[in-house]
């Protein structure tokens, strides 16, 4: 399937407001697609286009996609085909192509609902605090809902500051929370569509690798859906906790860990000085004695934003599974 709309279509609607391009990610998301596109409808900053780009889906999801598309300005959504290779890379796909242009930028997943401030609450961070030319990332925290939209918690408060010691072993927020700025997406483009295991820690750590600003919002601007279907959920149940030491013990946090050392690798040279001795530490902490480990997790100041996160990395450094 190709494009239902060429790309060069993208036009801003009459509007002195920046543009904003919502990078949507579908997959068989035809059960609440309709309520996330709703909330986007809402938004009180209403300057935006949404590239829907789905990954093959069998269900309703491009019917739904055709009649938001139908129903919208011309120019408003556009479809496109994604590259079938998992819910990362097609998120990578989008962050990726040069194409796309807008003065910012936000990943959306297909089964979130928007709060209406979202975009608004994002675009003022980073507005007031970005500097020219620097890449920055505002993310934050979510409030998590029942599948009927019913409050059920919220993700982990974080109080430690963004960095690049954090983001070598800790995503600090989902991608639906992310909104960045125009540096920020030539960095991406820049790098290309690197083979990593989730496209928000990947963005968590180039910017922070290249010394870009970082912010985190601790007050959540969407409703986070929780439900069987979902490719990433929270993690802040007692099953979800048990299902991350678990995953641990297996060595699956270490085969993240291989997966992004070996990308940022690729960028090494884009990395500030600092941080490019910061990453040849952590890749030889990998394969050193256990004494070594710990006296260079140490130097390297790696740390995690939670007791439970912090306790998991040490016992990933005592087990040799970092």
């Amino acid at each position: 399937m190709t494009d239902l709309i060429d790309k060069n279509s993208l036009l801003s609607p009459a509007s002195d407001a920046p543009l904003v391009a919502i990078l949507l990610c579908t997959y068989n998301g035809a059960r609440f697609l309709a309520e996330q596109l709703n909330s986007l409808e809402a938004q009180t900053h209403q300057n935006w286009v949404v590239i829907a780009s789905d990954d093959g889906s069998t269900d309703q999801t491009l019917e739904i996609l055709r009649q938001y598309q139908a129903k919208w300005p011309a120019g408003k959504l556009t479809i496109r085909s994604g590259p079938q290779k998992g819910f990362c890379q097609n998120f990578l796909s989008l962050a990726c192509d040069s194409e796309i242009k807008a003065d910012y930028f936000a990943f959306c997943d297909q089964d979130d609902v928007w709060l209406p401030a979202k975009l608004e609450v994002a675009l003022s961070n980073i507005v007031a605090n970005q500097s020219d030319g620097v890449p920055y990332l505002y993310c934050g925290r979510t409030k998590y809902v029942t599948e009927n939209l019913k409050p059920c918690g919220m993700s982990p408060l974080f109080v430690f500051p963004p960095s690049f010691r954090n983001a070598l072993v800790q995503s600090i927020a989902g991608g639906n929370t992310m909104v960045f700025n125009r540096p920020a997406k030539n960095l991406i483009e820049k790098v290309g569509a690197v083979d990593v295991p989730s496209h928000d820690w990947w963005f968590y750590q180039l910017i922070s690798g290249v010394e870009g600003d970082v912010f985190y919002d601790r007050n959540p601007q969407l409703l986070y859906r929780q439900h069987e279907f979902a490719l990433v959920g929270g993690n802040d149940s007692f099953p979800a906790k048990m299902e991350r030491i678990w995953m641990l013990l297996q060595g699956r946090f270490q085969k993240w860990n291989t997966q992004n050392i070996h990308a940022l690798k690729q960028v090494n040279h884009l990395l500030v000085k600092n941080h490019q001795e910061i990453l040849k530490m952590f890749e030889l902490l990998r394969g050193a004695g256990i004494k070594d480990r710990f006296r260079l997790m140490e130097v390297c100041g790696l740390y995690r934003q939670t007791r439970r996160g912090t306790f998991s990395l040490f016992l990933a450094n005592l087990i040799n599974k970092i």
